[in-house]
């Protein structure tokens, strides 16, 4: 540590001695205790030693003491990352409405002073306030604060840690969700991968051990980067955080994305039997785990499976000043506004104390895993694969139970039999309605389940009411439709014998393959995508400003590929051994051509992956080309050649 830092700190101490001796000849033998103390163990154990009891204004009605104070800088960020923002960002509250850097020091020193004793600055992205070193440095100078974290996403981390380390930064955490290039930029809509790696590096050669890498995993996008991420650890002083995605409102996703920490330990051991577990502190979010003779170790935060709410011990303020007890709670009291009013600092403790009360037992999420089947659904890793899409539709039904007297319709589309996973799925729990339930173009598909006292309705995807009823399986038995403007209930006719895919009532049904033999299969799929002259020649120069529009298509061609069988109900989950997408120029057409290939070796064909690739990476060229036109054709998308399968092969001439 600099010189100026030691003097600062050594004054502090001496100062913070002064004030609790009663006596000059105490305070001076104080000083200078608590001097030597500091020189030989650091500030933290001075810090301790000379802490002040813990306020019960920051104690709930649970006993949990709030030690832990996060606050969000700014709004703004400079990514757009896909699981935490729209692509085109967000409505920022005006600047006179966010708290002055002057307000953050007076509302950090009032929870320090109760009991306060670690601040993580967090945002947004905290570092691209122009004043945060001297946020950092003002919190330095509070008496009783042990640890001043950042979390940050690491694009300017390179340039302004070393003032910060100056100022008294003591901990980093860098989010970062991929170990490739062209997926960071795919998943960030942004480039600055190699910024975030030099920032990493940054803070190891500064002396920061460890550095935390917070890691949300996601599936189908990469969690199978996850032993790369645990390798990454083995030369340096990391902690790499897996995070469990957690399905906020806001970013349109659901549980089919998250992978617990079981399933990821699980992977993990295949590969590093060894593994160790490390203790951790009661209030510590992360199970931490460590490769022998590795420098760095691994976490999981299981904040959606294993939630840890008992021991929460957070509280946070937001930019524009408003505190929340807990991340997932609707509930903020503005603290700005109660300080920009003139209110006492006895006024705000209570305000304060009052907001930490009324805090719960748990968040809203975890009530959820109360359910054993949703519980094991999210806990073990084959029901998570095969059920997750199941779990996000009951997550949406659970909200309208209440309303299932039929006067309104569910905010839902059901992809086929809807039954709760769990671990024993032949028992088939219908989701409380009894409804097996598909849509047919601009009809509802339904049976009843004979063992429901649910009346039978017909139940609308849409929002809004539902006009007519098809009254009980007196009325209309077996498989019928009833349509909204008549209000009449059809007997489905049999589907044609050409199709796999029905039943012989007319459902819609997934095929057998179980009898089918092993064998190689390929499949070849392609598209163009017209582009016009001007975007295509952005294109070509890589002057697009979402970044680069092949590298990134590429990729989302591949992650397409693989989460074939989530976009398409009917397709079976098979392994792929190979993916390739490939893009080409096409200057005559001002064109990018696409082409897409998938190899396995299963019992059915990988035509739809194929087709998905190309289809996916299609689309990912119009998204990032529609800022500069909208007239932009997608073509010729169509199947090029498959081998493998009973119907032998296949080839476009």
């Amino acid at each position: 540590m600099a010189a100026a830092a030691w003097g600062r700190l050594l004054r502090g101490a001496r100062g913070a001695a002064s004030r609790r001796a009663c006596s000059s000849g105490a305070r001076a033998r104080a000083a200078s205790a608590a001097a030597q103390e500091l020189l030989s163990s650091g500030r933290e154990r001075f810090v301790l030693e000379h802490a002040a009891p813990f306020s019960a204004f920051l104690m709930d009605s649970f006993g949990r003491q709030h030690n832990y104070l996060r606050i969000s800088l700014t709004e703004k960020c400079n990514l757009r990352c896909q699981y935490c923002m729209p692509e085109e960002g967000v409505q920022l509250t005006p600047k006179p409405k966010l708290l002055t850097a002057q307000e953050i020091i007076t509302l950090a020193r009032l929870f320090v002073k109760e009991g306060v004793d670690k601040i993580r600055l967090t945002g947004g992205e905290p570092l691209i306030r122009p004043d945060v070193v001297d946020i950092v440095g003002e919190l330095y100078k509070l008496e009783g604060l042990k640890t001043i974290a950042v979390t940050t996403n690491g694009i300017n981390l390179t340039r302004l840690l070393p003032q910060l380390k100056e100022a008294g930064l003591n901990a980093i955490n860098i989010s970062l969700d991929t170990l490739v290039p062209a997926k960071f930029e795919f998943i960030v809509r942004r480039k600055g991968f190699h910024k975030v790696m030099e920032g990493i590096h940054k803070a190891t050669e500064l002396g920061y051990h460890p550095v935390k890498v917070n890691c949300v995993v996601m599936r189908g996008f990469n969690e199978d980067e996850v032993l790369d991420f645990v390798d990454f650890t083995k030369d340096l002083p990391l902690d790499v955080r897996f995070i469990e995605y957690m399905p906020f409102d806001g970013n349109k996703w659901n549980f089919k994305k998250m992978v617990s920490y079981k399933e990821l330990l699980d992977i993990i051991k295949q590969r590093w039997p060894e593994l160790e577990k490390l203790p951790y502190e009661t209030s510590s979010t992360a199970k931490s785990y460590k490769v022998p003779h590795f420098q760095g170790q691994i976490s999981f935060i299981t904040s959606m499976s294993e939630h840890f709410c008992g021991s929460c011990n957070r509280l946070r303020i937001t930019a524009d000043g408003n505190l929340k007890v807990c991340l997932f709670g609707n509930s903020e009291v503005s603290l700005r506004d109660h300080l920009r009013s003139g209110a006492s600092e006895k006024e705000l403790i209570q305000i304060i104390g009052a907001a930490v009360g009324r805090k719960k037992k748990q968040h809203a999420e975890p009530a959820l895993m109360s359910f054993p089947l949703c519980q094991d659904a999210l806990q073990n890793s084959p029901n998570s694969r095969q059920w997750g899409h199941t779990f996000s539709h009951w997550l949406t039904l659970r909200a309208s139970l209440p309303k299932q007297n039929g006067k309104t319709s569910m905010k839902n589309k059901f992809t086929g039999q809807i039954f709760l996973p769990g671990s024993h799925p032949e028992k088939q729990w219908h989701l409380a309605t009894g409804i097996l339930q598909t849509q047919v173009q601009g009809y509802c598909v339904f049976q009843k389940d004979p063992s429901s006292t649910f009346d039978t309705k017909c139940l609308d995807a849409s929002v809004g009411q539902v006009p007519v009823d098809c009254q009980s399986k007196e009325a209309c038995s077996g498989s019928e439709f009833h349509t909204r403007d008549s209000g009449s209930c059809t007997k489905v006719p049999h589907a044609s014998d050409n199709l796999t895919h029905t039943d012989e009532e007319g459902q819609a049904t997934m095929v057998d393959v179980a009898g089918k033999p092993d064998s190689r299969r390929s499949a070849v799929a392609g598209a163009v995508v017209v582009l016009g002259e001007k975007a295509f020649r952005m294109v070509r120069q890589n002057q697009v400003k979402k970044g680069d529009v092949l590298a990134v298509a590429q990729i989302a061609g591949i992650q397409g590929a693989k989460l074939t069988s989530q976009l398409i109900p009917l397709c079976h989950n098979i392994p792929l051994y190979h993916v390739e997408v490939s893009l080409s120029l096409d200057e005559a057409r001002h064109a990018v051509v696409i082409r897409s290939s998938c190899h396995t070796w299963g019992r059915t064909g990988v035509e739809m992956e194929a087709f998905t690739a190309a289809s996916l990476a299609a689309l990912t060229v119009y998204d990032m080309c529609k800022a500069v036109t909208h007239d932009i054709v997608i073509q010729e998308v169509k199947l090029i050649s498959k081998t493998g399968g009973q119907r032998g092969d296949f080839s476009r001439v």
